[in-house]
């Protein structure tokens, strides 16, 4: 019955008014009144995920004779759209919800058999029809695992490879330079930028891994496990075909879970990949730190490169550029830390058969994706693909590096090297020229044992050795 601007939906607690024009119905309603806590909403991602769920189910429930072709088409019709984002203003229920995410199942639930009804041209309804062998219990949680992969394959690992390539392409371009290492922030042994930059590959290389050794578990679907993990109410064949459906569908390898309980009670796998997310927003923070670090002056700070200049950095000194494309990196690279640590603390709020927190790590673990995502790509395009270096600076520092001292250990000892340093630094001389006044060494000989380049690579089986 509709009066004005609403309508009246009746669910087993009774008559409800819902907005008019909306596709949900009176559970998901009441969810909109019961949790007016956030303006927070589920990802798009997991939306997405929702409605190829709510498609592979009716496909299979028509396989199995148990759903009716005119009610089971509609359905998929509608599945599709929600999971294609046509219907995203109709999913307004809060993160902060009941924890199995039963208000984001029902809300799928009601918006799907209202489309579906129209398209079908009869009654749909939504647990009886659009939710037919399954529970929240198992479609959240699948959910969770099917975003989560989408998201992991179709936007951060192309992310990753897109960074590690971007860095290859510098190193080609100005990785023979050499500077001044750095440990504690003091100077050290000379390295070459593109050795330098190898460790910033090496970190992408790595992260990428982990996450690709993770998808074994993301792989695994709750689904057909319905509401305590028994599989009541689903046919035995229900769990094999949805997933072989989705896999399909998105292009994935997917198959039930070997353990329903265990898919149900907890959330170990998200757990599992947000501690590798965590690993990977701690790779860029260090390569953002890095970049700012090396970009920092340009006068008073080391100025070993100049990040493209981007914004004016300062609403009161004129002139000043900031780095701004690694802060934000590092802001993102802090966000998805403190998202870890919200889906550790969830993580163990399994009680008994239930996970009761899988709204909250489903938004903060695809938010985590998303932000890591496009973190990676700004600061490939936005910060590494375009820096200048500085290569007069880099050489000025690298030649007064008292540090280079440590190359002649092997033939005048620690202790004389030491003093050589000391005298260097005191004095603001190259380390080449105390040397020569203190040990016995010719011009020659300190210039091959000397060489910055020659030093940025492994020593030699025959090189020199005290007493030798």
């Amino acid at each position: 019955m509709e009066s004005g601007s609403f309508r009246t939906e009746r669910d087993s607690l009774g008559d409800l008014a819902v907005p008019a024009d909306a596709l949900w119905g009176a559970q998901t309603q009441r969810a909109v009144e019961n949790f007016p806590i956030s303006t927070l909403r589920l990802p798009r991602e997991f939306i997405r995920a929702l409605g190829f769920i709510k498609w592979a189910a009716a496909t299979t429930n028509m396989d199995l004779g148990l759903l009716d072709t005119q009610r089971g088409a509609a359905i998929q019709k509608a599945a599709l759209e929600v999971a294609e984002g046509h219907h995203d203003a109709h999913f307004p229920v809060d993160v902060f919800q009941t924890g199995s995410g039963t208000s984001s199942n029902m809300n799928a639930n009601e918006v799907i058999a209202r489309l579906a009804g129209t398209y079908a041209g009869q009654s749909v309804h939504p647990n009886d029809h659009v939710n037919m062998g399954q529970s929240s219990n198992d479609v959240i949680p699948s959910a969770i695992h099917l975003s989560a992969l989408l998201g992991i394959e179709q936007q951060l690992l192309p992310a990753l490879a897109y960074l590690s390539a971007i860095i290859a392409r510098r190193i080609g371009q100005v990785g023979t330079l050499v500077k001044t290492g750095r440990t504690h922030l003091m100077d050290a042994m000379p390295v070459t930028l593109g050795q330098e930059m190898s460790g910033w590959r090496g970190q992408i290389e790595h992260a990428s891994a982990r996450l690709m050794e993770s998808r074994a578990r993301l792989q695994l679907l709750a689904i057909g496990a319905t509401a305590v993990g028994t599989g009541i109410n689903a046919h035995p064949r229900f769990a094999g075909r949805v997933t072989r459906y989705l896999a399909v569908k998105c292009g994935l390898e997917l198959r039930p879970s070997d353990n329903y309980f265990e898919s149900l009670s907890s959330q170990d796998t998200a757990v599992e990949v947000s501690g590798q997310l965590r690993t990977l927003a701690v790779a860029l923070m260090k390569i953002a730190n890095d970049l700012r670090w090396m970009n920092s002056g340009p006068l008073a700070g080391l100025g070993e490169i100049a990040l493209p200049a981007l914004q004016p950095g300062s609403s009161i000194m004129p002139g000043k550029v900031n780095p701004v494309i690694p802060e934000a990196v590092a802001m993102v690279a802090a966000q998805v830390m403190g998202n870890d640590a919200t889906i550790a603390v969830a993580g163990q709020s399994g009680n008994f058969q239930l996970n009761v927190m899988l709204p909250v790590i489903a938004y903060n673990l695809l938010q985590s994706i998303e932000l890591l995502a496009a973190g990676a790509r700004v600061l490939a395009d936005s910060a590494i693909a375009g820096f200048t270096v500085n290569e007069a600076r880099i050489g000025a520092a690298l030649e007064r590096n008292p540090i280079l001292v440590t190359a002649l250990n092997p033939v005048i000892g620690y202790e004389m090297g030491a003093k050589i340093a000391k005298q260097a630094y005191a004095q603001e001389r190259p380390v080449r020229e105390v040397a020569a006044e203190q040990t016995g060494l010719s011009a020659d000989e300190l210039a091959s044992l000397l060489d910055p380049q020659a030093l940025t690579r492994p020593s030699p089986a025959d090189a020199p050795q005290r007493g030798g």
